[in-house]
């Protein structure tokens, strides 16, 4: 973006500086520390001019937002037009207390539903599961049956709200489940609105949450993104998350390029299923994590944009503006927040969102500041809400699209986050022969995943403890006195109310039916036909959550991890 004329002349300037200017200041004071980095221990720049730059190519590296390479925005006016989509997970107890929730973040002007499941219904069994015992309704809500959906939404019409579901292995139940419930209030299935997280590839690569192998789980995700392309198409099938993946302490450019590699290999799987890239690229949506350090983040999410934009035009042959578009979800980063004076939570929070809006996010969840602690309080969950619409309204970086752009700082940033990402995925796509479905389900295997995780993780880790790494008021600025707040309390008792609905439901439904129908999709697993409609008919028939899964453990197995072994 400069000549070279102009560059020798800022080196000169630059040079003259240092010698005249900083020098002086250096020997008589010195800085704060020898090393400055960001969170993922990426060393930064004292100062960033436009030599860092000069390698740019405005119309090929930038554009113009809403326009290839997307990176300064997925959308010509971004938050001019409207703000980001405010979400606040909520789930806990039973679905009667959950509804309440949802209805009081709604009255509080929430624009989007983000539900929260218990550890039963993540992991596809029944609350009256031995597993189960102890855990139901402990960290999200308990849905067994149709007829927890249909109380979680009582009163809420689901042609007018955007939903998003947090599960992975039993995802595609969920999704049956919301279906059945639109159905039944008489929405139209191609107006249902919201987002399935359903990644099962970063379930083995992070969180840990599975039930059958990786390639058939792969499979039943792209089941549901074939049927999503037919039936409901406001309805992102997967949300490709990368939140996971950083919580489990992965660098910012880990998080993004394997998030990335994942989207790919669901991209690969599709097209294999013989769909074109441009029926179904537009349904994919992305979950970030956003941290501590603010340009860093900004940066990885300007650069995910390009790099995105990029290969699904170049490798994957996308022409439709809406494939290349990456579109995101963005949560503040729990594995940030501490125990200790948990007030502090609140202002981590408030720069991990603003580093989510000046990176352009499409929606935004916000950490409540006693979630290191418990599920979150009304009180906590409240000020978490409030966070966004000062955001929105009162800070005016709403009203700028993509403020950071052209920030010596903040591109160089970009640039060298996009070469980190596109490293690792060049590697991934390596493991699997130049395919990135094969080298992702390769890198599983072999714990590839895994090792880089674990040792960013044990990095970032010895930082803290020799106090390379602050944290305030945990190992800097700590104190004695009680700094402990008020938490929420799931009711002791819902858990035998839980157990006591679901007992009902296996009585008064009809067992014939049930099996009829549970024979159905183990037929269109063995038949290698799309499962969705068979579980849809299912879950109509009150089959439970775990009687489902349990006809897939059936059919292929469950997964034992090898990795560590190496």
């Amino acid at each position: 973006m400069f000549d070279e004329e102009e560059l020798e002349e800022i080196r000169e300037s630059r040079d003259e500086w240092e010698s005249e200017t900083l020098d002086p200041v250096l020997d008589a004071h010195g800085e704060r520390k020898e090393r400055f980095a960001t969170v993922s221990n990426h060393e930064v720049d004292r100062l960033y001019t436009p030599e860092d730059v000069a390698d740019i190519d405005y119309e090929e590296d930038l554009g113009f937002p809403g326009e290839e390479p997307y990176t300064r925005g997925a959308y010509p006016t971004m938050y001019r037009g409207r703000t980001w989509t405010m979400r606040q997970f909520a789930g806990f107890g039973t679905a009667e207390e959950t509804n309440e929730r949802f209805h009081y973040l709604i009255d509080e002007g929430q624009t989007g539903l983000s539900t929260a499941f218990d550890m039963p219904s993540l992991m596809g069994i029944d609350s009256d599961d031995p597993m189960a015992e102890g855990e139901v309704g402990k960290e999200g809500v308990a849905v067994d049956t149709l007829r927890d959906m249909e109380i979680l939404f009582d009163g809420i019409d689901v042609g007018e709200v955007s939903t998003s579901f947090t599960i992975n292995p039993s995802a595609a139940v969920i999704y049956a489940m919301y279906i059945a419930l639109a159905d039944q209030q008489g929405v139209p299935r191609d107006e249902i609105r919201g987002t399935l997280q359903n990644d099962m590839l970063k379930e083995f690569i992070a969180q840990k949450e599975w039930v059958i192998p990786p390639e058939p789980s792969l499979d039943l995700v792209t089941d549901t993104i074939e049927f999503a392309v037919e039936e409901t198409p406001k309805l992102h099938p997967v949300s490709i998350s990368g939140y996971h993946i950083r919580e489990a302490g992965s660098t910012a450019a880990q998080e993004a390029a394997f998030t990335l590699a994942d989207g790919f290999a669901y991209v690969e799987d599709t097209l294999d299923r013989g769909l074109d890239v441009d029926e179904f690229a537009p349904l994919l949506s992305f979950f970030f994590n956003s941290h501590n350090s603010l340009f860093e983040e900004v940066a990885k999410f300007r650069a995910s944009r390009r790099v995105y934009s990029r290969i699904m035009d170049e490798w994957y042959d996308a022409e439709k503006p809406e494939s290349k578009r990456l579109k995101f979800h963005t949560q503040t980063a729990g594995q940030s927040l501490t125990a200790q004076q948990p007030l502090n939570n609140i202002v981590r929070t408030t720069v991990q969102a603003m580093a989510g809006v000046l990176g352009g996010t499409q929606s935004l969840h916000t950490n409540s500041y006693d979630e290191a602690l418990a599920l979150p309080s009304e009180e906590a969950v409240r000020v978490a809400l409030r966070t966004q619409q000062i955001l929105a309204e009162e800070s005016g970086v709403a009203d700028i699209v993509d403020p950071l752009g052209g920030s010596f700082a903040v591109e160089t940033l970009t640039d060298e986050m996009e070469a980190e990402i596109m490293e690792y995925i060049e590697e991934i796509r390596e493991l699997g022969d130049g395919s990135v479905r094969d080298g992702v389900l390769e890198g599983i295997d072999q714990g590839y995943f895994h090792r880089e995780i674990q040792e960013a993780s044990y990095e970032y880790q010895q930082r803290v403890d020799a106090g390379e790494e602050t944290v305030v008021g945990v190992n800097e600025y700590s104190i004695e006195e009680d700094t402990s707040v008020d938490l929420l309390k799931v009711d002791e008792e819902s858990e035998q109310k839980q157990l006591d609905r679901l007992e009902r439901v296996k009585e008064e439904r009809d067992d014939e039916a049930v099996e009829t129908a549970l024979d159905a999709v183990d037929a269109a697993i063995e038949n290698d036909e799309n499962v969705m409609p068979a579980i849809i008919d299912a879950v109509k028939a009150y089959a439970t959550m775990g009687e489902i899964m349990a006809v897939f453990e059936d059919h292929h197995g469950a997964y034992q991890e090898r990795i560590g072994l190496a």
